[in-house]
């Protein structure tokens, strides 16, 4: 397998997987994001930013077209996310024993990979 064909492995992954939670809000709102936003004491309008976040990156991540820059604001997506739905319990273990934040924390480090690595020559920008 080429190193190119690794990059659209990744990047299909993390595009598809992400779009899933982006759907999930378009389909039953944000309100859960609002609410987490308000509660850290951060403006509530900032919560609409999830859909950037969560629907357009992903689609760009997909692409391949800016998947650099693209990568970069999904990561600080998810350490929004964590810091604002983990940040009490960022030391708490799930039922299965991995940190509570485990889903959140691997689209972040897989987000950093796609910007470390760029989207390959299977993207619309290639590089």
């Amino acid at each position: 397998m080429t190193n190119d064909a690794a990059k659209l492995i990744l990047r299909l992954t993390v595009g598809i997987m992400m779009l899933f939670h982006g759907l999930d809000k378009i389909i039953n709102g944000i309100g859960g994001v609002k609410y987490l936003t308000a509660s850290a004491g951060v403006p509530e309008f900032l919560a609409y930013g999830v859909y950037v976040g969560e629907i357009v990156v992903p689609i760009l991540i997909l692409l391949g077209a800016y998947a650099r820059i693209a990568s970069l604001v999904l990561a600080f997506n998810m350490v929004l996310a964590i810091f604002l739905a983990y940040g009490n319990s960022l030391f708490a273990l799930g039922k299965h024993g991995a940190p509570v934040f485990e889903l959140p924390f691997l689209y972040l480090i897989m987000s950093i990979l796609i910007f470390m690595l760029g989207s390959g020559k299977y993207a619309l920008n290639s590089k």
